[in-house]
């Protein structure tokens, strides 16, 4: 369940090649108009596109011809609307850009919608819904008594996650997890302290004693968040990855993916660290543009991923091995072999064929811990575990156009040489980074051990 304020957002995108003999103002031609849901109705199209998840919003549109616009969208996005409004107008977010860039923005001001009583619809969806998101954008809908008291009731079963707006209301009790952003949580606190990780920290911990929430996330932009779930304790700093591209909508997609991990029983941690992560993958998909991509499931598998980048002229490697107890050997093979292509794959082996071809003290580090590791480098954009003694079997599913090995392969056929070059792969090795072995590391450890 989405609950908030809803807008129309319109960009208006076309080329700059040169200024206005009126004025030195980009003169942008060529223009095409997109239109979409903003505001709370953009989050819940984010939460539609999550495949499991049916999504019920409760809202205000206009009765005017854009919040036919905007209810006509979030049809076709497969959203049930609860619509409260009585009349009134839809506030129309407007943007002008150019290269990928914002020119011009431009707002229409409008007054608070009048909304009518609560419907039972939906206070027969909040009592069955899984989580609650309520994405004040200060326009009114936060205000209104009963759905307040419906809120206060739902937060006692279901995480609720209240995403607020300066111009809006504090969260209602029981509220499982607020997200303000740095300008919000300094407006809301009053603490005029630095901008940085302390004076958000401080600011989170004014808030948490403030609103009746049980933990307060502070969104950072391109720094992360800051969770604090204790006035006492130690805040939880989530950096962020690096990611350029258009930011509108970022903290929706954040706010929605906390919501559904909290909804699967995870910890606030776990949610906020996801919700950073989403949203910066939102960010480099191309933010608000990434919504006329229908989303595939298949998207997010290492094979799939590499058949989109070969489908789009790009090279496939890939790599192979155990990687037990990685180390700084398998960083610069893996940091080399990334450089080749525009997508790396590393294939490793379960614990079972290790053990098959190591011996049964191995591995050290189970499979699934190994994949997390691999996965959490910046130069390793999928893992794949195969249970056989050679990756023959998944290399012929994956079919790279590049099969790298390390330079203590040099001057020798590789086995699975034969077989990349039968679909006109290419095997090369990369320089070997000489005194890192992870069977000599495992001695060493076990003599330590035995020393003692």
């Amino acid at each position: 369940m989405v609950v908030g304020d809803v807008l129309l957002d319109r960009d208006i995108t076309g080329t700059a090649d040169r200024l206005s003999p009126e004025a030195p103002v980009p003169v942008v031609s060529g223009t095409q108009t997109v239109n979409r849901p903003g505001g709370a109705g953009l989050a819940a199209v984010l939460a539609a596109r999550t495949p499991g998840w049916r999504v019920t919003l409760v809202c205000g549109t206009g009765h005017d011809e854009s919040g036919a616009q905007v209810r006509a969208l979030l049809g076709e996005a497969g959203i049930e609307v609860i619509d409260l409004a009585t009349g009134g107008t839809t506030p129309i977010k407007t943007r002008i850009r150019t290269a990928d860039r914002t020119v011009l923005r431009l707002d229409t001001d409008t007054c608070p919608l009048p909304l009518g009583p609560l419907p039972e619809l939906a206070h027969a969806r909040l009592a069955t819904a899984e989580a609650v998101l309520v994405c004040d954008y200060g326009r009114g809908i936060t205000s209104h008594p009963e759905l307040r008291q419906a809120l206060t009731s739902a937060a006692a079963g279901r995480p609720l996650v209240w995403d607020p707006h300066p111009r809006g209301t504090a969260p209602v009790p029981g509220t499982a997890l607020a997200v303000p952003n740095a300008e919000e949580a300094f407006a809301f606190s009053g603490h005029a302290g630095p901008r940085d990780l302390a004076g958000d920290t401080t600011r989170a911990v004014r808030l948490l004693a403030i609103w009746p929430v049980e933990q307060l996330a502070i969104t950072r932009g391109r720094n992360g968040a800051v969770l604090v779930t204790n006035p006492d304790g130690h805040p939880l700093a989530v950096p962020a990855r690096h990611a350029a591209g258009d930011t509108c909508g970022a903290g929706d997609q954040l706010a929605v993916t906390a919501a559904m991990t909290l909804a699967a029983e995870r910890l606030p941690s776990h949610a906020v660290a996801a919700a950073v992560e989403a949203a910066t993958s939102y960010v480099e998909a191309g933010g608000p543009a990434s919504l006329t991509v229908v989303p595939a499931p298949w998207c997010t598998g290492p094979l799939e991923r590499a058949a989109r980048v070969r489908a789009q002229g790009g090279k496939v490697v890939a790599a192979g091995g155990c990687f037990d107890l990685l180390h700084a050997g398998h960083l610069s093979l893996l940091d080399q072999a990334r450089r080749l292509g525009d997508v790396l794959v590393v294939c490793i082996n379960s614990d079972a064929s290790v053990r098959r071809l190591k011996g049964e003290s191995r591995p050290v580090v189970g499979e699934r811990e190994r994949a997390m590791l691999l996965t959490a480098l910046n130069c390793v954009d999928g893992v794949i575990v195969f249970d056989e003694d050679t990756p023959s079997r998944v290399l012929a599913e994956l079919r790279p156009d590049i099969w790298v090995k390390g330079g203590d392969y040099a001057g020798r056929r590789i086995a699975e040489a034969d077989l990349v070059e039968s679909w006109g792969g290419e095997v090369v090795t990369v320089p070997f980074l000489d005194g890192h072995s992870t069977t000599d590391r495992i001695h060493h450890v076990a003599q330590r051990a035995g020393a003692r």
